[in-house]
């Protein structure tokens, strides 16, 4: 495997930025993604994002392929002037868009617009699956995707899913080392990990340069293990840390410290009754908690 740069583990609060609340404890910039306040535009997200003291937030720019409906925020310039602006007065900035999801049929050009837009907007880093049982192919069209993202300075994270054709943290790790690739790595989601039956163990036995954030939530231990069961609870109930039966410590410490994370927690159901900013306020202040303990 090719020598591999580090890709975002090592961070450094931007001057003027707020310190965590809740008292002293490990240092982890957190990112508000989408699915955990789907009802805000994306400018109120990064109002709301800046009230409970997340440093960035998530882009949704795709629904998860290039050939369906955009997301308001890829469609509408105007939109994401008003982004900009408000990431600007609110010190946020733009962690990751989302999901660049790589098929065997998918039209790899029509993802520029979204390499684009994520671009424009100051993303880091840009989302993307991949399920083709032919891990060659994957790895290549992967490949390209990883070019053509370097050309606007974004890396490509690549999201390990138990229902598609990677479905482990160790898998996505063989297959990064079959794109080689300086400017991709793995995102991992807690959800996808416990759901692989994946262990710290084997997230320690990844080189740490291929981590740049992870995605961070909690889970129930019994659960159904059929794909629309999954996915049902990937999109819309996952619970606040320390909530669930994931092992969030553990995992914790087998990745980088001061590794960004990024809250995607949808609760469909509790967003009947309680509003986005404290949803929001209750899983900041869960995050801190856990990381307190450690």
């Amino acid at each position: 495997m090719a020598r591999r740069r580090q890709l975002g583990t090592v961070w450094r609060r931007p001057s003027g930025s707020r310190p965590p609340p809740g008292g002293r404890c490990r240092v982890n910039p957190l990112s508000l993604s989408y699915y955990t306040v789907p009802e805000l535009s994306p400018p109120d997200m990064v109002t709301v994002a800046a009230d409970q003291g997340c440093d960035h937030v998530g882009l949704r720019l795709l629904g998860g392929q290039p050939d369906g409906d955009p997301m308001p925020l890829l469609a509408d310039p105007a939109l994401r002037r008003e982004m900009k602006r408000r990431m600007a007065d609110r010190g946020v900035t733009a962690l990751d868009a989302n999901t660049a999801r790589v098929l065997p049929h998918t039209d790899l050009d029509a993802f520029r617009p979204f390499l684009e837009a994520a671009a424009e907007l100051g993303a880091r880093h840009v989302l993307a699956t991949g399920d083709d049982p032919d891990e060659g192919r994957l790895a290549a069209r992967l490949g390209r995707l990883c070019d053509d993202a370097a050309g606007f300075g974004l890396t490509v994270q690549f999201e390990f899913v138990p229902w598609m054709s990677v479905p482990s943290a160790a898998a996505a790790a063989r297959l990064i080392g079959r794109v080689e690739r300086p400017n991709i790595g793995i995102a991992l989601d807690a959800l996808h990990y416990d759901r692989s039956g994946g262990t710290p163990a084997e997230v320690a036995a990844i080189p740490s340069g291929l981590f740049a954030y992870m995605h961070l939530c909690d889970a129930p231990r019994d659960y159904r293990t059929d794909r629309d069961a999954l996915l049902h609870t990937a999109v819309k109930e996952r619970l606040f840390p320390g909530d669930g039966g994931i092992d969030l410590t553990g995992l914790l410490r087998a990745l980088p410290p001061g590794l960004p994370l990024a809250l995607e927690i949808p609760t469909t159901a509790l967003a009947r009754t309680m509003d986005a900013p404290a949803r929001v306020a209750r899983a900041v202040a869960a995050t801190r908690r856990l990381l307190a303990a450690l």
